[in-house]
């Protein structure tokens, strides 16, 4: 069983900076992202990272505002979250999966998820 535990959640005013961190107990999980759900909304795919080659996938309203990044020796990934936006309040998840998949920010592509963390961005 794989385990991920996500940190980092907190309130910002717009404008304002978080980083989350997940980390998981098992080594070699080769897909890790980040999801994010908003009240009454689907949860949708936020970027996505690979172990191997290192690549990374944003949703389009993240690109240029937020980074995936991960420490392989820490088995950790993170999400560097900058400019933020009101319209980025959301619970976010990290996953993961084993070996490479089709779409990285296809949730379905995902079969271990953490419990969450709280970002609130005021305005």
């Amino acid at each position: 069983q794989v385990q991920l535990v996500e940190s980092g959640g907190g309130s910002v005013q717009a404008g304002g900076s978080l980083r989350l961190s997940c980390a998981a107990s098992r080594y070699g999980l080769e897909l890790m992202g980040w999801f994010r759900q908003a009240p009454g909304k689907e949860r949708e795919g936020v970027a996505g990272i690979y172990t191997t080659g290192g690549s990374t996938y944003y949703a389009d309203s993240v690109k240029g505002r937020f980074t995936i990044s991960r420490d392989n020796a820490k088995n950790t990934v993170y999400l560097q979250m900058n400019s933020l936006k009101p319209e980025d309040t959301a619970m976010y998840y990290c996953a993961a999966n084993w070996g490479h998949h089709f779409a990285p920010l296809d949730r379905n592509q995902y079969i271990y998820w953490g419990q969450g963390t709280q970002v609130t961005v005021s305005s």
